[in-house]
């Protein structure tokens, strides 16, 4: 799974998530690309998954950038435990994730591979997300 080497601080603040993307919402290094379209935290396993299903249907041709990262740690309290004694510990990483990013892009494949292979790819996540397209 992804996560970070380190970090700053062990826990972090639920926070939620308002606009849209000013940050990875242009396509910069494939041809394909995978839009999320509404907000949502993506698990690291969500983005392990859906790379896996891309670069299995994909057949390992072409190239894959994943642009998302899960940097905020989720805590969660041990089951059976009563409310107050504090906040649990680290369970695991995940990324925050406003409209309009992108969080994958592919190149070096078809149109119709690219396609489909996405669309694996985002039935393994938590939002909705759309196909789209380099104009160069």
């Amino acid at each position: 799974m992804l996560q970070p080497t380190r970090t700053k601080y062990r826990k972090a603040h639920k926070g939620r998530i308002h606009g849209k993307a000013t940050r990875a919402n242009l396509m910069n290094y494939g041809a394909y690309g995978l839009k999320a379209i509404q907000p949502d935290r993506v698990i690291s396993k969500q983005i392990e998954a859906a790379r896996v299903a891309l670069t299995r249907f994909m057949k390992r041709q072409g190239r894959v950038w994943t642009r998302i990262f899960p940097n905020i740690p989720v805590s969660k309290k041990p089951v059976e435990v009563r409310m107050g004694k504090g906040k649990g510990s680290p369970e695991y990483y995940a990324c925050r994730v406003k409209p309009g990013r992108i969080l994958f892009e592919v190149d070096g494949v078809s149109e119709e591979v690219a396609r489909e292979a996405l669309y694996k790819a985002s039935a393994k996540l938590p939002i909705k997300t759309k196909f789209i397209k380099r104009f160069s």
